[in-house]
């Protein structure tokens, strides 16, 4: 009885262990970075230019896509905004090293013309028959399920069937006060993942090119005075429909939604590459990042 409960008692710790994966068991299987090579045109999605955000910095341009799924109050709030050219010439006045970097108007000086003074929060919200979510087989810790919406990293309370997207690298977020429905101009961006903000503000974009312009920004706290150092300037912010022709970036993303995606995620929960001795058939959905690369316009 003695010898059948220790043997039990291995196997259920067997159970809870990542397998590590040997170099055996992966030969022959492709590296994420062939998976992505061998991608075809209907592997990918190209991004729609009403969708995305410019922000123009001295150093360089920041392409945001905004979430088609979520947050649609949110996603109209910044699109009235920067149709108001509400943010130029304000800035980044709170950039706090592995955390977020802040923008908008520090002292609330500037009058909102035709976008909403204050929005009710979309922290999460109930999953329709509309969104397709795309489970990842991981373990998270602050979600029941995580995968991805509309090429946006979520998650899922299974009990309640809520969604939102999450505080990853990169997350557009709503900054507020201390009421939930404080929020109406001021904006982050997280240098790192945030998870612990996940449900607690509204997030509802994601960087998809220039995240090496907001990480070099001059980190600063937000100024007292005029006459302190306001941050880096936000030259302007705009929709890219709204922008001439030439001055788009026609980007598409790899589809979340795709066999060759499951087998992208599966390279990457193992890697193939001789470098690597441990593989423990797991990933951080934080750490899966969804290539986006130029579009061909000779092939679009």
């Amino acid at each position: 009885m003695k010898n059948l409960t220790l043997t039990l008692a291995i196997l259920s710790l067997l159970y809870l262990v990542p397998t590590n994966a040997s170099a055996d068991a992966l030969e022959g299987k492709k590296t994420a970075g062939e998976i992505i090579a061998g991608a075809t045109d209907a592997d990918w999605r190209i991004l729609d230019q009403e969708n995305l955000l410019y922000i123009k910095l001295a150093r360089g341009t920041v392409i945001v896509e905004l979430s088609s799924a979520l947050a649609q109050n949110h996603v109209a709030q910044i699109r009235a905004l920067a149709r108001e050219d509400f943010y130029d010439g304000l800035s980044f006045y709170r950039v706090i090293d592995g955390f977020v970097a802040q923008g908008g108007d520090v002292f609330e000086k500037r009058n909102v013309e035709t976008a909403q003074t204050s929005l009710a929060a979309e922290f999460e919200e109930a999953l329709g028959a509309k969104e397709r979510f795309t489970q990842l087989d991981v373990a998270d810790g602050y979600a029941d399920s995580v995968g991805f919406i509309a090429g946006h990293t979520a998650g899922l309370d299974r009990k309640v069937k809520h969604v939102w997207h999450l505080h990853c690298t990169g997350a557009l977020a709503m900054a507020r006060n201390a009421g939930r429905d404080t929020g109406s101009t001021e904006f982050y961006i997280t240098l790192q993942p945030q998870r612990y903000l996940d449900r607690n503000l509204t997030v509802f974009g994601r960087v998809v090119e220039g995240m090496e312009h907001l990480q070099a920004l001059r980190r600063v706290a937000p100024a007292q005075s005029e006459d302190d150092d306001l941050g880096e300037t936000i030259l302007t912010i705009r929709v890219g429909s709204d922008l001439p022709e030439e001055e788009q970036k026609q980007l598409q993303m790899l589809r979340a939604d795709t066999s060759l995606f499951a087998d992208y995620v599966e390279a990457r929960k193992n890697r193939a590459s001789d470098f690597f001795y441990y593989r423990p058939d797991h990933v951080d959905i934080c750490q899966l990042p969804i290539p986006v690369e130029p579009v061909d316009r000779e092939t679009e």
